[in-house]
């Protein structure tokens, strides 16, 4: 019996120390989805397949239907479920599309993670720089990072030179 119990122990801090190990800071979450969405960029396809393969990127690394709820404001507590769930699937079409289309117009965009600064145990913000090319100024970026979960870090918000996108988008539907 006692080794039976020193077994599940054992298992539970190995699987507990597991998904700790696993876990991504934000910072290095930021830099690797930029230098995968880099690479894609970089490549010489079609404008259609980065659009589909930029989708792919955000599905993966963007809350968008924490932005989208964001996005509809106070309009979201008279939604029943049903609702919700339609608005979050016109959501997502329509964020993806968006998202995808701005950006396959880019070509090799360079951004630099610099600094990070942790708001609270949901939240950090990751500072960079899109470097500025003879084309494009020196921009910054911030990015509000959800860190709940830390095994699963998302995108919530880009404020670039001070301007958030998402309280943007929120002001848009707002009018």
């Amino acid at each position: 019996m006692k080794k039976i119990i020193g077994f599940f122990i054992f298992l539970i801090v190995f699987f507990t120390n597991i998904n700790s190990a696993f876990s991504i800071s934000p910072e290095v979450f930021i830099q690797s989805t930029v230098n995968r969405a880099s690479q894609l960029l970089s490549k010489n396809i079609s404008k259609d397949e980065k659009m589909n393969q930029l989708k792919i990127i955000a599905k993966d690394t963007v809350d968008i239907r924490g932005i989208g709820f964001y996005s509809l404001g106070v309009i979201r507590k008279n939604l029943d479920e049903e609702e919700k769930k339609v608005y979050s699937d016109l959501f997502e079409k329509y964020f993806l599309k968006s998202f995808s289309s701005r950006l396959a117009e880019y070509t090799n965009p360079e951004i630099e993670v610099k600094n990070k600064e942790i708001l609270n145990k949901n939240y950090t913000i990751v500072k960079s720089v899109l470097i500025g090319t003879a084309e494009r100024p020196e921009v910054k970026i911030d990015w509000r990072i959800y860190t709940r979960n830390p095994n699963n870090p998302l995108i919530r918000d880009l404020i670039i030179e001070g301007l958030s996108m998402a309280r943007t988008q929120k002001e848009e539907f707002a009018s």
